[in-house]
């Protein structure tokens, strides 16, 4: 069926088969939907897609509940009359062809065919595979103004070339768009703190493969003599690194003497640390390297030997200098 008028010389004609409302000739929806277009790819270029969904879905709903509330006032609108009102009022304003095919008055839920709606006409047009959010979300405010509780909606079919409209269902629920925007914000937020935390995770890593390159460096200051100076305290993965590290490079500077400075050490040494000393020792004498403990400090020396006795096994000095003195007189060499 065709209505057909003509108001001040220009023509409009509706179409109830289809839902169409032409002025001039064209889509009347084209006239403003443009103006949508903008908006919408406004939010989703600065906003993201999932907030933009959010965005439509929270203003679609927000503005039914105006309607409804509008119209329950005006006509009285009920489980009984709101079919009729719904598809003639909606159609006459060129929001597409909406149908209530099914209708449970008891629990109010409701099924509508929803086809050609001002949302589908806009993808379309922009060639895009993006599902309508606004109008399906909008129904649900117009229920929601209705009646006066909260509806929400869930669609079983979009519109597209195979399918001739929208299925969506309709029911009393307790989901309110408050709720979806504190989530969405719940999510962002968790996404957030996650990506700082891998951001930490990778700087941290950087940073440990940067203190293990620069405490303990191997230096070779003259042949067959090597320098390892201790800094700070080591837990197990440190320990563990310093000696496999310098065990690696005894063979390859074919050193006799392994000076371990231990004027970087807290004063405070730990058991551990002494017994990743020790440990480092007898394995480097194993590969025909004798090592010597240099920087020894009073109170270190203090340490050691009421302490960490099985350190007195190896010849302390009290400072780097006299360390590779005495490492080239037990070699039968000097400094001249």
């Amino acid at each position: 069926m065709k209505n057909e008028f003509t108001v001040g010389g220009i023509e409009l004609k509706w179409d109830h088969e289809s839902g169409e409302v032409l002025f001039e000739g064209g889509d009347v929806v084209f006239f403003w939907i443009s103006a949508m277009k903008t908006f919408f790819d406004s939010i989703r270029e600065i906003s993201g897609v999932e907030a933009t969904n959010l965005v439509l879905e929270t203003t679609g709903f927000r503005q039914g509940v105006i309607v409804g509330e509008g119209f329950r006032d005006m006509k009285n609108i009920n489980a009984s009359n709101v079919v009729g009102w719904i598809s003639n009022t909606y159609m006459s304003a060129g929001w597409g062809k909406v149908k209530i095919v099914e209708m449970d008055e008891a629990t109010n839920h409701f099924t509508l065919h929803i086809q050609n709606d001002w949302e589908y006409k806009l993808n379309k047009s922009d060639n895009k595979q993006i599902e309508g959010i606004f109008v399906p979300s909008h129904y649900a405010g117009v229920f929601t103004g209705l009646f006066g509780h909260d509806f929400w909606y869930k669609t079983h079919q979009y519109q597209s070339d195979e399918n001739p409209y929208s299925v969506v269902e309709y029911f009393p629920s307790e989901i309110t768009v408050q709720q979806n925007i504190h989530e969405l914000s719940r999510r962002q937020e968790a996404e957030q703190i996650k990506q700082l935390e891998q951001l930490v995770d990778k700087n941290t890593k950087v940073l440990q493969n940067l203190v293990k390159e620069l405490s303990s460096p191997i230096i070779p200051v003259l042949e067959g003599i090597i320098v390892v100076p201790m800094i700070g305290s080591y837990d197990e993965e440190r320990a563990e690194d310093l000696i496999i590290k310098t065990l690696q490079h005894l063979p390859k500077h074919q050193a006799r003497y392994l000076l371990l400075d231990l004027t970087g050490l807290t004063k405070q040494i730990s058991e551990h640390t002494a017994e990743m000393i020790d440990k480092l020792s007898a394995s480097a004498r194993l590969l025909g390297t004798e090592v010597i403990l240099v920087g020894v400090s009073p109170e270190l020396a203090l340490l050691i030997s009421q302490t960490f006795t099985n350190l007195k096994k190896y010849e302390c000095l009290q400072s780097l200098q006299h360390g590779i003195y005495y490492a080239l007189g037990k070699s039968g060499r000097r400094i001249v």
